[in-house]
Order: structure tokens, then sequence, then C-alpha cells
């Protein structure tokens, strides 16, 4: 026979509103599904909804040079299939990533442009500074401590203008060079010395109504963790994301129910959804 607290851990599991507002289709170059089979995917693991993300860089991923095309012809056309095979079963959101504004922000103006009729669009830094040359943080190498600690100070002065550019609904995966140093090199670092760019940055972005995500990491360290999520709630965040960042089928949904207990650990009662922009808020 079951407790009151699992019968009640139990119904709450099944009241909740799943939605994963981060997934990347074969609109995004290292994307391995279409929309329409996310869309399958989530239905049967038991999503309301989804928000198909991809990325639209302001810079070339091989060459590094500046952008202003995207196939939006492409993923409009798999969005309408999704939808049509799927859309009386879950709700599909279309949105994007947008990364390279901070290198280039004229071309993610230009890019933009295009896709003002989405529902929601999360503002990334993928890359290390201009003192870094760029490179993708998912290519960190190895090095002593200073140099760690002063990419971080680059990675968040950037996130800075970002925030100051302000043209998205949430910032994304905020602590990401966390992930590929403990991912890639072993070495567990966190925001905490750097609280006061954090709060910067949230200073700016909060009366702008810009949320922040709380990415799964597809099931491994959430970004940001407690700490930063904890502060943002404290300076009167309540816009917030989930997102699993799948780029294959099973991370689809991956840890988006934990992530809502951590949320309400964090001090939350709402998590965000969004429609052409406008935000909704489910209780968790």
């Amino acid at each position: 026979m079951k407790s009151s607290a699992a019968s009640s851990r139990s119904s709450r599991n099944n009241d909740m509103y799943l939605a994963d507002y981060h997934i990347h289709s074969t609109c995004s170059p290292d994307g391995k599904l279409s929309m329409a089979e996310i869309a399958g995917i989530a239905v049967s693991r038991g999503l309301q909804e989804i928000c198909i993300t991809d990325h639209v860089d302001t810079y070339d991923w091989h060459s590094g040079e500046k952008r202003t095309d995207y196939d939006w012809e492409k993923a409009f056309a798999q969005y309408r299939e999704a939808v049509e095979r799927w859309g009386d079963r879950i709700a599909v959101k279309l949105g994007a990533e947008l990364s390279g504004v901070v290198r280039y922000p004229d071309e993610a103006d230009c890019l933009m442009q295009r896709g003002r009729d989405l529902d929601f669009v999360i503002g990334s830094v993928h890359l290390a500074a201009e003192k870094f040359d760029w490179f993708d943080l998912y290519f960190i190498k190895e090095h002593d401590m200073p140099y760690y600690r002063d990419l971080i100070e680059h990675y968040l002065r950037d996130t800075v203008t970002l925030a100051r550019w302000g043209r998205f609904h949430v910032l994304g995966h905020m602590t990401l060079p966390l992930r590929y140093l403990h991912e890639h090199l072993g070495i567990d670092m966190t925001f905490d010395d750097y609280m006061d760019a954090v709060e910067e940055i949230f200073r700016i972005i909060i009366p702008k109504g810009i949320g922040i995500e709380c990415n799964t990491n597809r099931g491994g360290m959430p970004l940001p963790y407690d700490t930063i999520l904890r502060r943002y709630r404290e300076m009167g965040g309540e816009v917030i994301t989930l997102g699993s960042d799948a780029h294959a089928s099973e991370h689809i949904g991956c840890a988006i129910a934990a992530r809502q207990q951590l949320l309400r650990d964090c001090g939350f009662r709402y998590f965000t959804t969004f429609t052409k922009g406008e935000p909704t808020f489910r209780p968790l």
C-alpha cells in the first residue's frame, strides 16, 4: 500500500505539464531528427508541449565567417509537417536558438527579421570572447586555472552584452563553460566567485521581461545550477523555461520532470511556455 506521501508524488507527476523548450532538429547542423519525428517521440513520452529551437548563428561553424542567411523555408516546412501529423496530440511551437550576437550584432538583426513570427527565441553565448579568437566553447582545451577564470570572466562580459541587446525571450544555458570544463576536462568550477557579474545580468534582463532557461543538459548538470537559479528568483526573476537541449531521440524530454522539482526547491511556483512571444505561466 502506498503511503500518502508516495501517493502525493505520484499524483503530482501525473498532473505535471511537461514542456521541452530546447530541442534541435535537422534544421540545425548537429540535429538528427526532423521536427515531425521529434513531435512523435515527445508524444510517446507524455509531453504536452515542445518548442523546436534550432541553431540560428551569425557565423559559419567551420570558417567563422559572418552569415546573414538561414533556411527559414526548410524550418517552416518541417514545422508545418509536425503540426499536421501531431498537432492534435501535442502543442508544437517553433523557436530558435540565436548565437553569435556579440560577434556580429548586425547580422543577428538581419537573420531574425525573417524569423519574426517565431513563438520563442533563446539567446545564447557559445563562443569564447574576442580575446580568445572566438573559438567555440565546446572545444575548450587543457590550460591552467588562471586561463579558465579569465575565460569565464570574458564569457560573462559577453553575456552582459547579449543581455543589453535583449531581442530574445530567455537567456540560454548561462553556465555553459562549466559544462564543457566538467564533461571534457574533468574540471569542476562554479560561478560562485562571479556572482557580481551574474547579478548584473539579472538586473538587465528582469526589468525587460527577459527570462532564463533551466537547461536540463540531457540529464547532466543543470545549467545554471541551484545557487544561480535561487538568486535569479530572489532578485524577482519569474520567466523561466525548461529545455533538454536534445539533438537526438534519447534526450527528448530528458529530466524535464526532475528539473521541475529543482525549480520548486529554488522558490519558483511557475515555469514558462510561449506563443508568438507571449509567455504563459504553468504551475509547478
